[in-house]
């Protein structure tokens, strides 16, 4: 049963050692946690999350034949990768049977600061009731939001909240930026799935994407429960497996 749900805005807003004994949610809805249940779901074996481009390119090479090398930097593709970061680049012909080797600007520094939790879980709209009723049974429950370039976004805010919402239907004690995000995504909780993604686009992170040509991300990622997964990372081995279903 949840005893405590805390919510973090940022990584550099958490104190790493206080994840010790929690479930921890990373979240960054633009893309990284959509792009990486997007590649599970189409078959990857495991996602391999890297800070810097020159470790994906050594875990690459050592991992043999059957590897993507996926990513983005500032939010466009990196030289020399397979993939950038659009969920829908990430086909069954493409990743199926095949491990990604996977870096981005923010999402993979968040899962950096995480490496105390107990168990590590990637959540985002596409998986949103999975990783609610996984929680459920978690007493310590940290959401950790991945921003973008160390300033706050309201799409990563927005998922928090909506998980807060659902868990806190029981009674929990909660900080003050759970409270926040509960309070922000209200006025989503019933509204038509139109308003989600058009508060995506205004957001931080979509008004980049908008600006990059790769709207489209925006919509994909607005979509809510199209899979069961729940994807995990294996703090040990630093990969990230399926889960759920």
């Amino acid at each position: 049963m949840v005893n405590r749900v805390n919510t973090h805005f940022l990584p550099q807003l958490l104190e790493p050692k206080n994840l010790d004994g929690s479930t921890v949610v990373v979240i960054d809805i633009l893309r990284a946690s959509t792009t990486i249940i997007s590649a599970l779901a189409a078959g990857a074996r495991t996602v391999h999350p890297c800070r810097e481009v020159a470790e994906a390119v050594r875990i690459a090479a050592q991992l043999g034949p059957a590897v993507v090398l996926g990513g983005e930097r500032d939010g466009l593709p990196i030289e020399g990768f397979q993939l950038g970061n659009s969920p829908s680049e990430y086909t069954s012909e493409v990743v199926g049977g095949k491990n990604i080797v996977f870096t981005t600007t923010n999402g993979t520094l968040a899962m950096e600061s995480c490496r105390a939790a107990d168990r590590v879980l990637i959540g985002a709209f596409a998986n949103q009731s999975a990783v609610v009723e996984s929680l459920a049974t978690q007493s310590q429950i940290d959401l950790v939001c991945a921003g973008t370039h160390g300033e706050v976004t309201r799409e990563d805010v927005l998922f928090a909240g909506s998980v807060v919402a659902r868990l806190s239907r029981s009674k929990i004690v909660m900080n003050d930026a759970s409270r926040l995000a509960r309070d922000a995504w209200c006025h989503l909780e019933s509204a038509p799935p139109e308003l989600l993604t058009k508060a995506l686009q205004e957001s931080q992170g979509g008004r980049n994407l908008v600006k990059i040509g790769h709207s489209d991300d925006i919509a994909h990622a607005a979509q809510v429960d199209t899979t069961n997964l729940l994807p995990e990372l294996d703090v040990c081995n630093w990969q990230i497996y399926r889960g759920g279903e």
